[in-house]
Formats: C-alpha cells, sequence, structure tokens
C-alpha cells in the first residue's frame, strides 16, 4: 500500500494577486507560497488579471468574455481563494475590483472560502478593510483566523529573493500553517 493510501486529495487554492506589476511583491509572496506549500494544499497562482475586459453587467446577458468564464471556471474548481492584494489610494486597485466584479453574478463564487493576506512592510489597511466588506457583500466565507500580514522586505521583491530569506520563508510556512489549519476546519477535513 502507497504511503498515500487513504489520504485526503490536497485543498486546491486559488490564489489572486490585485497587482498588474511585473515584480509584485503580492505575486512573489503568492508564488513562492505555492512553491512551499505542503501536500495538504495545491496552490495555483491565477495569472489573468491582466486579460479581463472591464467589467459590463449586460455582458452577462450572453455569453461570457472567455477570461471571465475561465476565471469563474477557476474559482469553481477551487476548494478555497488566497488573496494577495495591494493598497492603491487607500483602496482596492482597480483591476482587482474588476476581478471581484466578474465573480459577482457567478454561481462559482458565493460561500466559497476567501483568506487575505497583506504584503505591505507598512500594514496598510485600507484595502483589507475594502475587500472584507467587498467579500462579504459577495457571499464570501471568510477564514479570518487565516489572514495574516506577511511583510515584505520591499517594493520590487520576487519569489527568488523570498526563497532565499529564510526569515520570509518561515513567515509564509507559518501563514500556510494558519490557511491549512482553517481550510480543514471550513471544509469539515
Amino acid at each position: 500500500m502507497s504511503p498515500d493510501a487513504g489520504r485526503a486529495p490536497p485543498l486546491r487554492v486559488l490564489g489572486l494577486s490585485g497587482s498588474l506589476r511585473r515584480r509584485s511583491g503580492n505575486t512573489a509572496l503568492l508564488r513562492a507560497a505555492a512553491r512551499l506549500a505542503s501536500g495538504d494544499i495545491s496552490l495555483t497562482v491565477y495569472d489573468g488579471l491582466a486579460s479581463l475586459p472591464l467589467f459590463n453587467p449586460d455582458d452577462e446577458m450572453e455569453a461570457l468574455p472567455a477570461s471571465a468564464e475561465a476565471l469563474r471556471r477557476l474559482v469553481g474548481a477551487s476548494d478555497a481563494l488566497l488573496i494577495a492584494c495591494p493598497e492603491y489610494a487607500h483602496g482596492v486597485p482597480g483591476p482587482f475590483k474588476n476581478l471581484l466584479d466578474w465573480l459577482v453574478g457567478s454561481l462559482e463564487f458565493p460561500d466559497k472560502p476567501v483568506v487575505l493576506w497583506n504584503a505591505s512592510a507598512r500594514g496598510s489597511h485600507h484595502a483589507q478593510d475594502a475587500l472584507r466588506e467587498i467579500l462579504r457583500t459577495m457571499s464570501a466565507r471568510l477564514l479570518e483566523p487565516a489572514f495574516v500580514t506577511v511583510p515584505l522586505p520591499g517594493a520590487g521583491c520576487d519569489e527568488a529573493d523570498l526563497l532565499a530569506d529564510v526569515s520570509q520563508v518561515a513567515l509564509v510556512r507559518e501563514a500556510l500553517g494558519a490557511l491549512t489549519r482553517e481550510l480543514a476546519r471550513a471544509t469539515g477535513g
């Protein structure tokens, strides 16, 4: 018998970065987490934010744009969402709000477990507060005990920078542990 026999399949987590920057700390955090995730979690980082058209409710009346349909399929296939979103002008960046708008009318999103990670070294909270409000309105199941701040060393860090820093790796592993515990509780695992 294999060592994995009887073991539950990993929880499928979709990582959503709220940043379009090429060297985004939020995206780097999610990619590092995907590399460090244990066998309990399969973390995939969504890379289609820039391809989503501007949301228009009229576009939901017929066939969805392909990129919006693909996003909804990914959300539907995921057991949970992990969001790392920067703050701009004390709020949620427009492209990420647009992503959320494409999910408002979806059947895949309501009651989806969602965790927020804050990658700001300054502990910015305005975007996090706004996201909580938006996600509650969208009927997300917020797993607040797994919300963490992983202060990054500065703007422009990438996945390799994070993985090369022992203290950053420890913070990410600790955050993944909190995520794993809360997802197990939320999914009855």
